[in-house]
Formats: C-alpha cells, structure tokens, sequence
C-alpha cells in the first residue's frame, strides 16, 4: 500500500487532524513516514488494530528520548506517538496512589504531585520530556534506585492495549493486591513490543521534608578504598538514598573537583538527615575530603545529573566526533567502583570522551560516551568484556542506527530466550508493535 492510501484508510479512522505526513527519517532510526497523534483510547486501539489487521508496522512513542535504545529498522509504517494521550486519571491522595495516562512527562506528574506533598521515587533522566509511558516501557530509574527501587517497583496496574484492539488491565489500583500472577511485570521493560502500555497505576511516596547530599572525593582513585567506605556505610543503620560514584570526568562537570567521587544523599525529616551525616562523617578516613550540599544546592545537583544522557527526541543528525552512544551496565554491587575506573581508562585509550558513574547500592552503572563512531565501537566492544570477566552484562541504550545494525544492543542471547519469542508469538504473532526493539530481535 502507498503512503497516499495508507493515509486515505487511517483518515477513515482516526480525524484528520491527528494525522501528520512527516518524515522522521535520520541517523537514529526507529522512525517513520505517517505520525498518528491520538487523544482518546479508542483511537489507540483504532490504529494498532488497523495496523494489525493490515500487516503495518508500528513504533510507539512519546516524546522519542529513547529512539537511539533497541531497533534495526531506520522506518516503520506508522509512528503511533502519545504525546497528547496525557492527564492525571486518578488520585487517590489517602492511598497514595495515582492512574496517569501513558503520554504525560514525569514532570508534569511529579508538578501535579508536589501540590499534594507526594512523589513518583524515581529519578530517571530527561524528566522534562521523558513520558511515564517511556520509563516504564523501559523499566528506568536513577541513583536513588538504592532507596526507592526501579519503575517496576512503584507500578501496581497497567491498561495494556492488543495488536488486535483488545484491552487488558494488569494488577489493581490498592497497594496491597496480592491475588494471582503480577502480569505487570511482563510490560514493564518489554520495550512496547507486546502492546500499547496507555494507562499506568503507581504507588507514590511523601516529599521529604529535607535532603542533602555528601560528596566525598578520593584523591587515589583506589577502587579499595572506595569498596572499604561503602562496606563499613552498608554496615551501619543509616538509610542513604544512594551511594552513586562519579568518574572524575563528571565529577569536576557536577562539583567542579576532578577526582572520583561519591554522591551520598539523604531524605527524610532535618534531624534525622542532620543525625545521619554526623555519622556518616565519622566514618570517613581523616584522609578524604568532603562537600555537604542542601537546598537548592541538592536540587541543582540532580538536575544535571539527569541531564546527562543523550536524548533521541527530535532530528538527530550528530555524526563524527559528535557521535554518541549509552550504556547500562549491571554488576554486582561492588563491582561498580572496578567498572566506573576501567570506563573511565577508556577516554585516553580510544580517544573518546566518558563520563561514568554507577550505584554501589544497586550494581547498575551508565557510562556515556562522544568520540568517532570506530573509537566508539571499539569503547563499547571493552566495555561488553569488562562486565562479562565479572559475570555482569551490558545493554546499549543509545546509539545510532547503523552502529546499532553491526552490535547485538542487548548481549547474546540467554538460554530463556524462547520464553520470550513464546510470548510474543502469543500476543503478537504478526510484530505489529515495535518490532526488533526487544532482546534478541524481537
């Protein structure tokens, strides 16, 4: 089918006006000829049923930060975007829940929140234009993972909408549902490829009344003597929000201070936050330095922090020296300070720029890199050994689409992997949805 007749057909079915002819066409990929903006639900399932019926491909997304994660098709047939399929559903302020439609920022959430002095605990990047739809799709979370857990930790329901039209509702909208298999934990992470994920239920937490932050530098660089800190903090009662360790590279880019260096925060009432870095500050060697941030100075911190990574919304064009590329890299915990020194040797080794920093609380690192696209592949290949020599694994979130055809994204495959080509079969046997975003090409 033509693009004028595949127009003429989605016209029939969704208002003229929600339909853009653009091209979406460059070096990220994962874009496409034909955008569909819906508004309502049943112009999402309108769309995916069309599509399926009609054998289209779709791509879902939303503000397209994460275009450059997963995928080796530069096109699909139609772009289904939810950037206007946004609003609070609902609030249940006693409960503290809330039902939020796919297409809203977490911005927008957290804005809507704070006016009832509640939270969304997460901390992924981009929140100015990343939409919960996105997060949970791809199962996001920052530092304060440590205290708060991943975006598969706070959700409890989701609507899922078919390739065939069908709406499913997974978990409930009450914290304590405990009845049968939690189907939400099929969605979250599964990169849209088994349905349109257009509704989400999360269980929310209290603003803190007061944070701060600890910045602890280490002028050696000693991989063990960072682990002896974090082993000695981890034995003790207090309750940090995360222990993120910064190369130096993004350390003197946050602080200003060009050695490695650990980002340790604390929320709660102020005098069990000013209790708690009392004695953290006993614990620390007479040798090591320290920053204390609060206020504005703790907000101004994580705001750039969470700016840190690549965004694939809007034209991406950058080639050359300009090339960027993410990684997610998962460890034992205290591996991480071993793989935040080895990424950050890389920068002289193959002439690129890094910038690294990983959770010694939770084992989960991102390391981001600009240079050449060769010297790149060549970061990205050592990057892959580095976490298998300590039987952790590394996932490629950013990168353009022709790297992205020569490297497997995801790793190999695992012995599993027929579970989840099974489930696909099952609800997507024709890859209507995002199709090749998921592990192994699915």
């Amino acid at each position: 089918m033509l693009a004028s007749a595949l127009l003429m057909e989605l016209r029939s079915i969704v208002p003229e006006d929600k339909i853009w002819e653009e091209a979406t066409h460059d070096s990220l990929g994962n874009g496409g000829n034909i955008t569909i903006y819906p508004t309502t639900e049943e112009e999402i399932v309108n769309t995916v049923k069309f599509a399926n019926d009609n054998k289209k491909k779709i791509v879902i997304t939303g503000n397209g930060t994460k275009r450059g994660f997963g995928g080796t098709a530069p096109n699909y047939d139609i772009v289904l975007s939810l950037t206007n399929y946004k609003g609070i559903v609902e609030h249940t302020v006693g409960d503290m829940t809330v039902t939020v439609k796919a297409g809203t920022t977490f911005q927008e959430l957290q804005d809507y929140l704070h006016g009832f002095s509640q939270q969304m605990p997460l901390d992924p990047a981009l929140p100015g234009e990343a939409t919960i739809g996105g997060i949970i799709g791809a199962n996001d979370s920052g530092p304060k993972r440590l205290r708060y857990g991943s975006a598969r930790d706070m959700v409890i329901g989701l609507k899922v909408i078919y390739p065939d039209g069908k709406i499913l509702r997974a978990g409930g909208k009450v914290v304590k549902n405990v009845a049968g298999y939690d189907m939400n934990k099929l969605y979250i992470g599964s990169m849209g490829t088994l349905g349109v994920i257009s509704e989400i239920t999360m269980k929310l937490r209290p603003v803190p009344s007061y944070e701060s932050l600890l910045l602890v530098s280490f002028p050696s660089g000693e991989v063990e003597q960072i682990q002896k800190l974090v082993k000695t903090i981890l034995d003790t009662t207090l309750e940090p929000v995360s222990l993120e360790l910064l190369n130096p590279a993004l350390s003197k880019l946050l602080t200003g201070v060009e050695e490695y260096t650990l980002a340790t925060a604390f929320e709660d009432v102020k005098d069990s936050v000013h209790s708690q870095e009392e004695t953290f500050k006993d614990l620390l060697p007479v040798e090591l330095s320290h920053q204390l941030l609060t206020g504005k100075e703790v907000t101004s911190f994580w705001q750039q922090f969470s700016h840190l990574r690549p965004s694939g919304a809007g034209t991406y064009e950058r080639t050359g020296v300009n090339t960027e590329a993410s990684v997610k890299i998962g460890v034992k915990n205290m591996d991480v300070a071993d793989i935040v020194k080895k990424a950050s040797l890389l920068a002289d080794l193959y002439n690129v720029n890094v910038i690294a920093h990983g959770g010694l609380g939770h084992g989960v690192c991102h390391i981001h890199l600009k240079g050449l696209p060769e010297d790149i592949y060549s970061a990205l290949t050592s990057l892959r050994d580095t976490a298998h020599t300590v039987n952790g694994y590394a996932i490629f979130t950013h990168l353009p689409l022709e790297m992205r055809s020569k490297q497997e994204v995801w790793g190999e495959k695992q012995s599993s992997h027929f579970l989840f080509e099974g489930i696909k079969r099952k609800v997507d046997p024709k890859k209507t949805l995002n199709d090749k975003r998921f592990v192994g090409g699915i």
